[in-house]
């Protein structure tokens, strides 16, 4: 199959950088202090970045550009665009073919690394049939269920970014590189882990949206190396223009948003929470599992009307409705097999008649399941079911939305409310305690918390495991 010019940019990751943006960049350094003798800009495209770089630092007396696509180098070359400039080297070289050890590694001038690296994931390259991407090996190290659930997946930029770091760190350098925010944590997160050497680190966020046209929370990371110093955390400015940021860093071996703010509030945290946040269910199989209930007929997501037994019938509520505060009533209802994860479904046939024979009809799509979880369990086995999905009180909060919503939640026409697994919740058997812990949660104390340890430009920002780090005890002595 041709391989078309859209096909190609995206595998590439190629979002020239305009030569207003390489400016500010180059501009902001300059006022950092910045005063390399080597410049490389790794992926340098049409070459923006080097022209930018070879007007802000007259007293660099080398500028590496290297650049795979061929196109583009052939356009530098017959615009003669650095021909005045004897510093400046263009080179046509597939970034994971360059030695960088040699290049980097032993040097004893102070180096900068400069540029802008593709925004592109493993997992997209691998959906298009890309082939622009570093000699596989498990970089991260996860393991088991990571792994099945795709937290295996990277940016090529970070495996780009992690090469940098590793001969950068033990000399007087700087790394100034555009990328995706979550990237320009997951370097910090290797430089901590690792214990490698940081003298400072920076991010300034930019507008992707007016220089790239894409929709991703953008930044330029910026890290000064030395020989000795491990200063472990980032300040995240709005712009490159701001004077005014807040501190990520790390603190009980995790990272925090804002540092500042969580030092005040470090009392509340607990690594053994009493209480625990659970996940909604999890069937992989929407078509088949949840309904919206017609009269007395419960209609699937293939357009089949069935009138079944309420006994393994639940009311549903998704996140968005969690979300948008629509949690008193509902038409959605879900099919749940087990009381426990595990249980044997058999006892349906006898129980309900009428829905073992709707399951045994959809067998085949159930058995489809790609998930390996569903593997060796009895059939029509869901997960994130237990005691706690049955009890008459819940405080929901929606894992997908970026922003602190707590929902108090009751029964629905005399059966549990059950939430799907874009949903976190707190199950309660009795409304009165069930209302003081919404009344904590909701106070500011407690968004102040959350707060400080959310990243809210992530996929899924908030996660049980910050959720279950408050300690509501210690919590209840301060707002009581």
């Amino acid at each position: 199959m041709m391989r078309t010019v859209q096909k190609l940019k995206v595998e590439y990751g190629d979002f020239q950088t305009p030569i207003e943006l390489a400016e500010k960049v180059c501009k902001k350094l300059v006022e950092f202090g910045v005063k390399p003798d080597i410049i490389i800009e790794p992926t340098c495209g049409i070459g923006n970045f080097v022209e930018a770089a070879s007007h802000y630092f007259q007293s660099a007396n080398k500028i590496l550009g290297i650049e795979l696509n061929l196109d583009y180098f052939r356009k530098i070359v017959e615009e003669q665009k650095f021909l005045n400039d004897k510093r400046i080297e263009i080179i046509c070289k597939d970034f994971f073919q360059v030695d960088w050890l040699s290049l980097i590694g032993e040097s004893k001038e102070e180096i900068l690394v400069l540029g802008n690296l593709p925004w592109v994931t493993n997992s997209k390259q691998g959906s298009i049939g890309g082939v622009n991407l570093p000699k596989k090996h498990n970089f991260q190290n996860h393991t088991g269920l990571d792994a099945i659930t795709g937290k295996s997946n990277f940016d090529i930029s970070e495996w780009m970014l992690i090469q940098f770091v590793q001969y950068l760190h033990k000399h007087n350098s700087h790394l100034a590189i555009l990328c995706k925010t979550s990237v320009s944590r997951k370097i910090l997160n290797y430089i901590y882990s690792e214990k490698l050497n940081l003298a400072y680190c920076a991010v300034y966020k930019i507008d992707a949206k007016k220089y790239f046209d894409a929709n991703v929370d953008a930044c330029l990371l910026l890290c000064k190396f030395d020989s000795i110093s491990k200063e472990y955390y980032c300040d995240v400015f709005d712009s490159l223009e701001s004077s005014v940021f807040y501190r990520i860093g790390y603190s009980n071996k995790i990272l925090i948003r804002d540092l500042i703010t969580f030092k005040k509030l470090e009392n509340l945290y607990s690594k053994e929470s009493k209480i625990k946040w659970r996940s909604g269910i999890k069937h992989d199989c929407s078509s088949v599992m949840e309904f919206r209930k017609n009269n007395d007929c419960f209609i699937n997501g293939l357009g089949e009307s069935y009138e079944l037994e309420e006994t393994y019938l639940f009311p549903l509520i998704k996140g968005s409705s969690v979300a948008q505060n629509q949690t008193k009533a509902t038409d959605r209802y879900i099919l749940v097999t087990q009381r426990l994860v595990g249980d044997s479904t058999e006892c349906i046939k006898y129980l309900a008649p009428k829905t073992w024979a709707y399951l045994e009809k959809h067998e085949n799509l159930l058995n489809n399941r790609k998930s390996k979880i569903y593997h060796n369990s009895p059939k029509f086995s869901i997960f994130g079911v237990g005691a706690y999905t049955f009890a008459p009180w819940k405080i929901a909060i929606c894992g997908l939305y970026k922003k602190l919503a707590f929902r108090l939640v009751g029964q629905i026409n005399g059966k549990p409310a059950i939430f799907d697994d874009t949903i976190y919740f707190l199950s309660f058997f009795d409304e009165k305690t069930a209302y003081e812990a919404y009344q904590l949660l909701t106070s500011p104390l407690a968004e102040d918390f959350y707060s400080s340890l959310i990243f809210w430009d992530e996929k899924r920002p908030i996660k049980s495991i910050i959720l279950n780090s408050l300690n509501l005890s210690a919590l209840a002595k301060l707002v009581f």
